[in-house]
């Protein structure tokens, strides 16, 4: 491994004690769980409705991201569908240990909306670079001096002329609409900043709703649903601002021309609700499937926060929920657990079982509550896999497979991934025809590869 690898302690600890690993996981199990959610929604109702206040949504922006410039296009059309209050702010970028590789990060954003933009209706230019900082200044400036129901009908607009390059739109804009001055940009975005960190969060595109949190456009539909539940759709009956996307099969298979890279880690929540549906969705394609399993993100050196993890948990409750997968009966598998367990890989995958063995360690870390520390546990995962306990047990602690997923990782970020899962699908010649990060991006490989196989 690369010296980059360090022990980050606390909340991005690798190699917690015992008592931390139980302790952990009951936290969580008793946070993200189902029927701990729903009290906790009721509960703040309660307090809302006792307090006579409307129902208020806050919305956070952050200009350079691509994904808030796909939220802004909504913003609109979200809070004239339902009876609620929308309030604006303006923020910086993650920072922190919450931002552990912000380039690559913003990066990804502008791809990524690219990509996405097309099927839920909405615009992103195709551009590898980020906008001039001038330019950025200048949006910003524009956004910082509206009141938030200027900002619903204008930040559109003005992310539009941004991600154009389009300098005389925005200057046109600002004569139109007004700018802030430098002082009161710094003050807009100070405070905007602030609001989200006592509300415990740290990113951008970011939508707030009763003490929980909900991303971009890609969890919207989240929050549509909560609001729907609650009484106050307009339009009740009419399909959502932006439903969720269906993973579609399609009726074309393909003879195994195409390859579907997954880049998996044992102790991500998305990973366990995204690895069987990955390989469900290469087996009913007929697209050939390569596992390239990583290491867990703070394994890798990687700084974590609580309310990070503390989101992510939560988040992937909802994500497991409407994908119908199980989840939540958590007992976490940081450090050694995942290290014994990718130490039997490559004799796994000689048996012609690594799929299997990766797919049993995440169902019992993540589902059936198995503590993969102990050769108990860690028995019932290869079993399961369809392996031999007596022989597996002679691969644990053996070395060569940290080169293998060291190798995984690079082909990861030379693809312009870090996070996990990530995908890759890659045309008969290896070359990659779409690359993306997420267990909410499955949706985008399922409709390209049926646009390979209708354009052949």
């Amino acid at each position: 491994m690369t010296e980059e690898f360090e022990e980050q302690g606390g909340a991005a600890t690798m190699d917690p004690s015992p008592l931390m690993r139980w302790l952990t996981s009951r936290v969580v199990r008793r946070i993200c769980g189902t029927e701990n959610v729903v009290k906790r929604r009721k509960k703040v109702e309660k307090q809302r409705v006792k307090s006579g206040m409307g129902h208020v949504v806050e919305y956070f922006h952050y200009v350079e991201d691509g994904y808030s410039h796909l939220a802004s296009q909504v913003l609109q059309a979200f809070s004239e569908r339902y009876d609620i209050e929308l309030i604006c702010h303006l923020v910086m970028g993650p920072q922190g240990k919450n931002s552990a590789e912000p380039e690559l990060l913003l990066r990804l954003s502008r791809y990524d909306a690219f990509q996405v933009a097309a099927d839920y209706s909405l615009n992103f230019p195709q551009h590898e670079d980020a906008p001039e900082p001038s330019l950025v200044k200048l949006a910003s400036s524009i956004l910082a001096a509206q009141t938030s129901a200027d900002f619903i009908e204008c930040a559109a607009h003005v992310g539009d002329a941004l991600w154009s390059r389009d300098e005389a739109r925005l200057l046109s804009l600002a004569d139109n609409l007004g700018r802030a001055t430098d002082d009161e940009l710094a003050r807009k975005l100070d405070v905007g900043t602030a609001r989200r960190s006592r509300l415990k969060h740290y990113s951008g595109a970011m939508f707030y709703y009763g003490e929980e949190w909900y991303w971009g456009v890609d969890r919207l539909y989240h929050l549509e649903k909560r609001l729907a539940g609650l009484g106050v759709d307009r339009e009740q009956g009419q399909p959502m601002v932006l439903p969720r996307p269906a993973v579609e099969t399609g009726e074309l298979r393909d003879n195994g021309s195409l390859t579907l890279e997954v880049f998996p880690s044992l102790r991500s929540p998305y990973t366990s609700i995204a690895f069987d549906r990955a390989v469900k969705l290469a087996q009913d394609t007929g697209v050939k499937l390569a596992v390239r399993p990583v290491l867990p993100t703070v394994m890798r050196g990687v700084p974590a926060t609580r309310e990070k993890g503390m989101y992510i948990f939560s988040d992937t409750v909802r994500e497991a929920s409407e994908a119908g997968v199980p989840y939540g009966n958590f007992y976490d598998p940081i450090g050694e657990p995942v290290r014994r367990c990718y130490s039997m890989y490559p004799w796994a995958c000689e048996q012609g079982r690594g799929t299997q063995l990766l797919s049993s360690f995440l169902r019992a870390a993540f589902v059936q509550g198995v503590n993969t520390n102990s050769d108990r546990g860690l028995k019932k995962v290869v079993e399961n896999a369809g392996l031999n306990w007596a022989e597996a047990k002679k691969h644990i602690g053996t070395g060569g497979w940290e080169e293998l997923l060291e190798n995984n990782r690079l082909a990861m970020y030379d693809a312009g991934l870090w996070g996990v899962p990530s995908f890759r699908l890659l045309d008969e010649q290896g070359n990659s025809i779409l690359s993306l990060w997420g267990q909410d991006r499955l949706w985008l490989f399922s409709r390209e590869i049926q646009r390979q196989l209708a354009n052949r």
